[in-house]
């Protein structure tokens, strides 16, 4: 069984963790939700620090992946609250939100929070609901509250979502706007596992015999605050800050792209690369970091000509080709 996740004690400010603490935490956390999911490591490395930077995390990947199974396993992991909701097209803004029912014993409206207040919300295929229920989403992903019959209601920290997407499907389906896909730090994608992960998720499945994979506690909501501020006060050097600003910038001007990435791509570009160095047990960032997570972060940002898209292009395949041709900076910092 874990061990239980060291208590920052926490005044009226957030505590800070320092960075070899993070790491730590990180491994422990990855390696227990490696005990429930197979063969998703980058993809879960990429969703922690994605947290860790305060960002939100969209899975676009065919059905039976694990993709729900990943996301409730990190919320146990993390020790957060977890509310899933299957979307669909009657979905309405309420059902996400919350609203008010009137007490005929009190004779008053009473205000029943929705499922978004919670730790980690999942948004099961999210292109299933309507645009109008889609946009629920947005005031919470950017401002960590909803607003209610005029009532602005804070939600619980931290919050962050996790929305899950169907790419194979498109009958009975929305496409997500360009405004929402922007709310989402990271795009991720799955993939099929290899023949030997595949066979272990048959061999697990039969040696617990039950459906349900359980997943210990390895730290709380403070921790997990902590380990936010300990993130956020790694120093960048300014050379990678420019190179996040070339990156997207390069974005803009290509010739098979009509939209590049807005100074929100960037931003994300750069604060989830400090934290995929912070989980790498380093207090600076260097520019591998950088291109490690700058397809995820970018790609989903970029909306793509007539001709581009007629020809079957990607916009991974633009972001990968920039990363070759964007000059890199020299490495800021030795290894130690």
């Amino acid at each position: 069984m874990t061990d239980p996740a060291p208590q920052p004690v926490s005044g009226s400010d957030v505590s800070v963790l320092p960075v070899p603490e993070v790491a730590a935490l990180g491994r422990r956390i990855l390696a227990e939700v490696g005990t429930a999911v197979v063969g998703m490591t980058d993809s879960l490395k990429i969703a922690l620090a994605t947290i860790l930077a305060g960002g939100h995390v969209l899975f676009e990947d065919v059905p039976g992946l694990g993709k729900t199974l990943a996301a409730r396993s990190l919320a146990t992991a993390l020790g957060l609250e977890f509310a899933r909701l299957q979307c669909t097209p009657d979905l309405l803004p309420a059902d996400i939100t919350g609203s008010s029912v009137f007490d005929p014993a009190s004779r008053t409206f009473e205000f029943r929070p929705g499922p978004v207040f919670t730790g980690l919300f999942l948004a099961d295929e999210i292109n299933r609901t309507a645009p109008k229920t889609q946009s629920a989403l947005l005031e919470a992903m950017a401002e960590r509250q909803v607003s209610i019959e005029g009532t602005s209601r804070p939600l619980p920290r931290p919050f962050h979502v996790l929305a899950t997407s169907n790419p194979v499907e498109y009958e009975g389906t929305y496409p997500l706007p360009e405004a929402q896909l922007d709310r989402f730090m990271v795009r991720l994608a799955v993939g099929y596992p290899d023949r030997e992960q595949e066979a272990e998720v048959l061999v697990r499945r039969l040696a617990r015999r039950q459906e349900a994979a359980p997943v210990q506690r390895v730290a709380d909501p403070a921790t997990v605050l902590a380990m936010q501020a300990g993130v956020e006060a790694v120093p960048v050097d300014p050379d990678v800050v420019r190179y996040c600003v070339d990156l997207a910038a390069a974005t803009r001007g290509h010739s098979a792209l009509e939209v590049g990435a807005s100074p929100r791509g960037s931003q994300n570009l750069l604060l989830l690369a400090r934290a995929v160095a912070v989980l790498e047990g380093r207090d600076y960032v260097v520019p591998e970091d950088v291109k490690r997570v700058a397809v995820p972060v970018l790609a989903h940002r970029l909306t793509l000509t007539p001709t581009a898209w007629a020809s079957a292009l990607r916009p991974e395949t633009i972001v990968r080709d920039l990363l070759s041709t964007v000059p890199t900076p020299a490495t800021v910092r030795a290894e130690p």
